[in-house]
């Protein structure tokens, strides 16, 4: 058995995984291809694409950590944070995960990393004040689902894609701008805009519906591997009543990383359900509601 498959094989999920990296892939290559007919620098434009994706791999999770001022705890510092986190992981034959604080009054949990073996869960001070140990440990079940799913990594690479082309097109007036005494430049420039547009546009959209889809997996992993469902359905309404009642200057300290939150910050924001982050708060409720009832039913989830 594959490790932290208790945490349920959802199929669903991979082939949306492979779908978006597929489909991105393919914005890619057509990307780098339109840059390197604009800048005939082909070699370069390689080595730099490159150069940017492999940082973007090794280093996202420390950015994650370093943006929310998050520090690694031992077992001494917090106990009761590591050994829920050591049951979990036991259940699941999960490789434990470094464990990180936040000292952040909004309460929230997120998860990053590049593979099982090397991740971490990170949770706020404001979570450990408002849960009991129940909820807190859905929280962290469900990050941990995150981890054995593999779409932290896919949410990584995928968000690459999307910074990239939106760097490129907020950056487009400089960059074909005037220090530029070759005319000749100008259409390819403004083809190099044109296409990072749309490659963010699409990108946007797809790592959205991933970002969406990924938060019920986890939550349906969560419910599995320890049974109640309801304690993590009343950890999310707590979490979203503590973050309405968060000021808005420290949720926009935050909204970096707000796709890997277990709520997003922007929850008081109405975004359309085409640019969320996050399914509504209800409709993740309701789904737990129905592993409960297949649960007790001794049905499989």
């Amino acid at each position: 058995m594959a490790r932290g498959a208790a945490f349920g094989k959802d199929t669903g999920l991979q082939a949306r995984m492979v779908g978006t990296l597929f489909g991105l892939g393919l914005l890619y290559a057509v990307f780098a291809a339109v840059i390197v007919v604009a800048t005939k620098q082909a070699a370069l434009v390689v080595v730099i694409l490159g150069a940017l994706l492999l940082v973007q791999t090794l280093a996202a999770d420390k950015l994650a950590l370093h943006s929310m001022h998050a520090r690694e705890v031992t077992p001494d510092e917090a106990p009761e944070l590591h050994a829920l986190i050591d049951r979990l992981c036991l259940q699941a034959d999960l490789p434990k995960p470094k464990v990180a604080v936040a000292d952040d009054r909004m309460p929230n949990a997120f998860a990053v990393g590049r593979s099982q073996k090397n991740s971490t869960v990170c949770v706020t001070t404001g979570l450990l004040e408002l849960l009991p140990p129940a909820e807190l440990e859905g929280v962290l079940a469900h990050e941990l689902a995150h981890v054995a799913h593999r779409d932290v990594l896919v949410m990584t690479l995928a968000s690459f894609f999307a910074s990239l082309a939106a760097m490129i097109v907020q950056n487009g007036i400089w960059f074909g701008g005037g220090g530029h005494d070759d005319d000749d430049d100008g259409p390819g420039l403004l083809a190099v805009i044109l296409v990072a547009a749309i490659v963010y546009a699409i990108s946007f959209v797809l790592l959205r519906a991933l970002s969406r889809y990924r938060e019920y997996a986890a939550d349906r992993g969560a419910a599995i591997v320890t049974g109640r469902p309801s304690a993590l359905a009343a950890a999310l309404v707590r979490i979203t009543d503590g973050i309405q009642r968060t000021p808005d200057r420290d949720l926009r300290e935050v909204g970096a990383v707000q796709a890997f939150y277990i709520i997003p910050p922007s929850v008081k924001s109405a975004a359309g359900a085409l640019f969320a982050t996050h399914p509504p708060t209800e409709k993740r409720i309701a789904a737990l509601q129905r592993i409960e009832t297949e649960l007790q039913a001794g049905r499989t989830v």
